[in-house]
């Protein structure tokens, strides 16, 4: 596979520009970890997801497991990490920003069981939660293997006392930050659903109460969501399962989202980064126009702040992938034969044309070539025609593949000229790039790999079918 290095460097730009605010009040926490000794353990929070942490103080355990972390600064307000030797295990914190001086002790055999906080209310109301939690499923696993009505009655009653539990906690700590922790972790309670006439459960109706509900536990406008472990999960699940993987769709929700995630800028940043970030490179045909729109209408439009050098690349993929996405005329492409013949993409007569842009010198062009002749050769008398179209400039090379790979059937494409830019152009970051065009030349699918054309051809046409 050939590489053109042009890229859009998201990530840099997200680090640059989130910004999460701290308070010079200074922190400090004592901790005693029996089964520890003589060895350094970090602190560190999430960062949006369940695999980035971010480090923040280290500290020393001295023969009795005992370590201090503090500091001067206050932490940014999260769910925290004590890290072990090894990074194998941990334990974790509720740091809320306003208790910025408690102490733990707990035991490595046990860390739940015997943890005990003191000084800090949020924490005792976190592992008093762990410690019921664990309580219980230990009853249910106790029971599930059991094939009796009576074990089957103690798995209800244990799943019914821990429902209780939390439903109480909820009730009485709701405004603490484990309680919104905790509530982020689940997914929302879907009530009973209606009947349908034929007495079946309405799952239309549950799924859009449950799409409708969704973010419920989420206050946008609180920047230490940020620092805990469930956002971009939830972005990620909500955007792929529950949102229909159109352009339209997925526009009208990425909006949705960044509008209640306004209520903070630094929520804002990460939502919008996460999205177009998602969308620049996409699994699903066709949604590049998402990235387009989110380019668009947040980076190009000066809402959110970038550099100049970044605002450019971003330009430039926008104007490159404005043109070239599906649903949109495939742009005037005019090329030489090796008779040196004329030939264009538009003056193609056929219900669908595929057109392969390669290197000769590609690894990957030489490996996809067999397959997409002998695709071809199956579909050609369904009025499906080819344009190979070679990428570089060598015309000995170009010929030479041809022929090596038997592709004198296909209509192949040189630019003889010296003149088209196909990474601008025509988008071909990598080789080889594939669209599909129906009988009108347009775009009806891109970056489609050789190997899906036949089962997308047959996808698509019994879509078209369904249509009429």
């Amino acid at each position: 596979m050939k590489y053109y290095t042009r890229t859009i460097f998201f990530t840099l730009l997200l680090s640059a520009a989130l910004f999460t605010p701290a308070f010079a009040q200074g922190y400090h926490i004592e901790a005693t970890i029996r089964g520890i000794k003589d060895s350094s353990l970090i602190i560190g929070h999430y960062n949006r997801s369940n695999t980035l942490f971010v480090p923040k103080d280290t500290a020393r355990a001295d023969a009795n497991g005992k370590m201090v972390f503090e500091g001067k600064t206050d932490l940014p307000g999260g769910l925290y990490v004590v890290l072990f030797p090894g990074n194998a295990r941990w334990i974790e914190l509720v740091y809320s920003g306003k208790e910025t001086s408690f102490s733990f002790e707990t035991d490595t055999t046990d860390i739940i069981g015997q943890m005990k906080i003191t000084g800090s209310a949020e924490n005792e109301l976190f592992y008093a939660y762990q410690k019921e939690l664990k309580k219980r499923t230990k009853e249910i696993e106790s029971l599930k293997n059991i094939k009796t009505a009576d074990a089957q009655a103690g798995i209800r009653t244990a799943q019914e006392n821990f429902r209780n539990y939390r439903s109480k906690l909820m009730n009485e700590h709701g405004k603490t930050f484990t309680a919104q922790l905790l509530q982020m972790s689940s997914d929302p309670e879907v009530p009973a659903a209606p009947k349908l006439p034929n007495g079946k459960t309405d799952s239309v109706w549950v799924f859009n109460y449950y799409k409708a509900h969704y973010w419920d536990a989420f206050d946008f406008s609180d920047p230490r969501i940020l620092n805990t472990p469930f956002l971009e999960p939830k972005l990620d699940r909500y955007i792929k399962n529950l949102v229909a993987q159109t352009p339209d769709s997925l526009i009208k929700d990425a909006d949705m989202l960044v509008k209640k995630a306004s209520a903070n800028k630094d929520v804002k940043s990460v939502v919008v980064f996460y999205i177009t970030n998602q969308y620049e490179n996409p699994k699903t045909v066709g949604t590049e126009a998402v990235w387009v729109h989110m380019a668009n209408k947040y980076y190009l439009s000066g809402e959110m702040g970038v550099s100049e050098e970044v605002r450019k690349r971003i330009a430039e993929k926008v104007n490159t992938l404005k043109d070239v996405l599906v649903n949109k005329p495939f742009p005037a492409l005019s090329l030489v034969d090796p008779s040196g013949k004329k030939v264009s993409v538009q003056a193609v007569q056929a219900n669908y044309t595929v057109l392969f842009f390669y290197s000769p010198t590609c690894g990957h062009c030489k490996e996809a070539s067999p397959l997409l002749k002998a695709f071809y050769d199956k579909n050609k008398a369904n009025g499906v025609k080819v344009m190979a179209i070679s990428t570089e400039h060598n015309m000995e090379e170009w010929k030479s593949f041809v022929t090596t790979y038997h592709l004198e059937e296909l209509i192949n494409g040189f630019d003889a000229l010296n003149q088209i830019d196909f990474y601008r152009k025509f988008d071909v970051v990598t080789t080889p790039t594939i669209y599909i065009l129906d009988k009108s030349k347009k775009i009806i699918a891109r970056k489609m790999p050789v190997e899906q054309l036949e089962d997308f051809l047959n996808y698509y046409q019994n879509k078209v079918a369904q249509k009429l």
